[in-house]
């Protein structure tokens, strides 16, 4: 982080390093994988005693005979208003003349970006993945990827060159792909990172600077932009001049736009010795709010800088440069991180 924003730290989170950062993904990691068994376990016990005709009223009462001693009852295909129908031994589906070849089940799990194949392989076993509504249980069932995958309810989507870019977006580009007027676009800065059509998640406007993701996974395009997930921004802004207490404090408790009202979710002084910078998280999609926000209250917004989105910065990534996202970056986008999308503000 930039001695300039060195202020605004508290809001944008200290990066782990080191030995402490590989524990928080480990420890990240078995929690994932202790709340995924859980539920399979409870869902296997469920429908274990329903096939034996016994009720399930509480957790504390005793498990039923057939399923101490690991026994399984016959499962007798069914279609019951949707339901998912199961199978005791699975049969693989024809290989799909449009397709070259299939792949294990928990491959394709781990090829959607969910995790790694062995995780993949244990989510399979505990009975949450459903192939079109077929609850499937054995880790090389063979797919071709044309089927309706659900991982817990969520539609699954193989991974054929999906591409994540990040660009620290400089001064006097635009982000549309093509421009009457002949101005330069984003386009221009990427042209050489891939052969596939990627378009930018949101916008920065043309004097806006920072943080840019560029995709062609729509689905995930949806999901960051959405209101519904309030993904967090964090940006810093330069004024014309110093920013007094008041109007932060504004700011923080929300103010009425044109359009309605609106608060950030964080605000402070991102150099205590320059007021005239400030840092502001903010979560709303409104177009051009953070400059509205203070335009509003009689500042004119010299500079402007998005620092942070959904979890990624531009560290290491020098204006006008891009780069790819990682593998790990993808999946907690993906699955929407806690992290990165908007929490309560404790006042």
């Amino acid at each position: 982080m930039s001695k300039k924003i060195a202020g605004f730290e508290k809001f944008m989170g200290k990066e782990l390093k080191g030995a402490a950062k590989k524990e928080k993904f480990r420890q990240d990691k078995r929690q994932a994988k202790a709340a995924a068994r859980a539920l399979g376990e409870e869902m296997r016990f469920k429908k274990k005693m329903k096939d034996t005709g016994q009720s399930v009223e509480s957790k504390g009462k005793e498990k039923p005979e057939a399923y101490k001693k690991n026994q399984k009852p016959n499962f007798k295909t069914y279609k019951d208003n949707n339901k998912p129908t199961h199978y005791s031994t699975p049969t693989t589906p024809k290989k799909s003349s449009a397709l070259a070849h299939v792949i294990p089940l928990n491959k394709f799990v781990a090829h959607a970006g969910v995790c790694g194949r062995r995780e993949a392989a244990e989510l399979v076993k505990q009975g949450i993945v459903t192939v079109n509504g077929t609850v499937i249980t054995e880790p090389g069932f063979k797919v071709t990827g044309s089927e309706k995958i659900l991982l817990n309810g969520k539609k699954l989507f193989l991974q054929h060159n999906l591409v994540y870019i990040l660009l620290n977006k400089p001064k006097d580009f635009i982000t549309t792909a093509k421009d009457p007027q002949g101005r330069k676009t984003i386009f221009d800065l990427i042209k050489n990172a891939t052969q596939e059509r990627v378009y930018s998640v949101g916008r920065l406007d043309r004097n806006t600077t920072g943080v840019l993701l560029l995709t062609n996974d729509g689905e995930l395009a949806q999901k960051l932009t959405h209101p519904s997930f309030e993904i967090k921004k964090i940006y810093e802004v330069k004024l014309n001049k110093p920013v007094i207490k008041k109007d932060l404090e504004a700011i923080a408790s929300g103010i009425t736009l044109e359009d309605g009202f609106i608060k950030a979710d964080s605000v402070a002084y991102a150099d205590e010795k320059d007021k005239s910078i400030i840092g502001i998280e903010i979560h709303s999609g409104k177009n051009r709010i953070v400059r509205r926000i203070f335009e509003h209250l009689g500042y004119d917004v010299r500079g402007l800088d998005r620092v942070m989105f959904a979890n990624l910065t531009k560290k290491n990534v020098d204006r006008g440069k891009w780069r790819m996202l990682t593998e790990k970056e993808v999946r907690l986008l993906k699955f929407m991180n806690k992290s990165f999308v908007k929490k309560q503000t404790i006042v």
